[in-house]
């Protein structure tokens, strides 16, 4: 029994260990996103377009793979459809449209720091809803990565629009979902499929609301500019497709069923870290001081919910399988 539970313990240690690899991989690969779609704008593309074509590159790399994660038993999909539509419609579609609409009506800091605020709501939810209170240690580690936010975003002089909150907020909503829904594991569904699934739905519809009009789609053929290098337009499209789309929410869900939505969701805020270090390499905007104190915050935040989170596995009470004993 004793060599049983250290089995356990090591194979827990083990998953943990590779969801918090997951979770850095995936926030790491998100927080290229604005960097390089920074050069298209630039060059006059709208961001609808650049998320349009972000998503559906996305589909299209990680759809092959899912279908064959599926390895022919399509039931899990036709039981899920209800949770796949939910994905892509507010893991993928509404948190890309909600943010967007939210920086034509507002600054980007506050649109960004609502929308960032997903941990807490995230907290919220399995607290009221699972009964899941939250410790000390995850407060504390809140309350840390929350001033780390407010610094990493400078936040001078913002000025805050309602109309503006109101889209952030549900940008903010589509985050919460996108974490609660990678942390079930009651789907059948494999992490490749959830992800093919849900970027194919969000796909769709950013699709229909850029044939409507809505979402606003220009483009252009220039070379983009990222550091001191010029690169096609299709090759930054394509990194945003396949790296910070079909790598980000694949990694994205194998971390949360690895975690649960409430850890994953404050290792992902290393994506606002990381994407003011790919602005520094990519695009010399060289980040102020106040900025490194904001990061640095941040991590922080994020270790103190991820030892209190593992205190807690800990002490759970768990129950292990009994052999039966052999008859003589």
């Amino acid at each position: 029994m004793a060599a049983m539970a250290h089995d356990v313990s090591s194979s827990r240690h083990t998953g943990l260990g590779a969801g918090l690899t997951l979770a850095v991989v995936s926030a790491v690969t998100f927080s290229l996103s604005g960097p390089l779609a920074a050069g298209l704008f630039a060059n006059g593309w709208s961001p609808g377009a650049v998320v349009l074509v972000r998503v559906a590159t996305g589909a299209l790399v990680v759809l092959p793979f899912g279908i064959v994660a599926l390895r022919g038993d399509w039931s899990p999909v036709r039981r899920n459809l209800r949770l796949l539509l939910a994905y892509g419609a507010l893991g993928v579609a509404a948190t890309q449209f909600c943010y967007f609409a939210a920086v034509q009506h507002m600054q980007v800091g506050p649109a960004l720091l609502i929308e960032y605020s997903s941990p807490a709501a995230v907290v919220a939810w399995l607290w009221l809803r699972h009964g899941q209170r939250p410790g000390r240690a995850t407060l504390a580690g809140i309350a840390l990565a929350a001033a780390g936010l407010v610094l990493v975003l400078d936040l001078t002089g913002a000025r805050l629009d309602p109309v503006g909150v109101a889209w952030a907020l549900g940008a903010m909503v589509g985050v919460s979902a996108y974490f609660l829904l990678n942390a079930r594991t009651d789907t059948g569904l494999p992490p490749l499929s959830l992800a093919a699934g849900g970027l194919t739905v969000g796909a769709v519809l950013l699709g229909l609301l850029a044939v409507v009009g809505v979402l606003p789609v220009t483009t252009s053929a220039a070379p983009v500019r990222l550091a001191d290098a010029v690169v096609p337009a299709w090759a930054a499209l394509t990194a945003l497709g396949v790296v910070t789309a079909g790598v980000a929410y694949v990694t994205g869900v194998a971390a949360g069923r690895r975690l649960g939505a409430r850890p994953a969701s404050f290792v992902g805020l290393v994506e606002v870290v990381s994407a003011v270090f790919f602005a520094w390499v990519l695009l010399d905007e060289l980040p102020r001081p106040v900025q490194l104190v904001g990061g640095l915050l941040v991590l922080a935040g994020v270790v103190v919910v991820q030892q209190g989170e593992a205190a807690t596995r800990r002490v759970a009470p768990t129950v292990e399988p009994v052999e039966p004993l052999a008859k003589p």
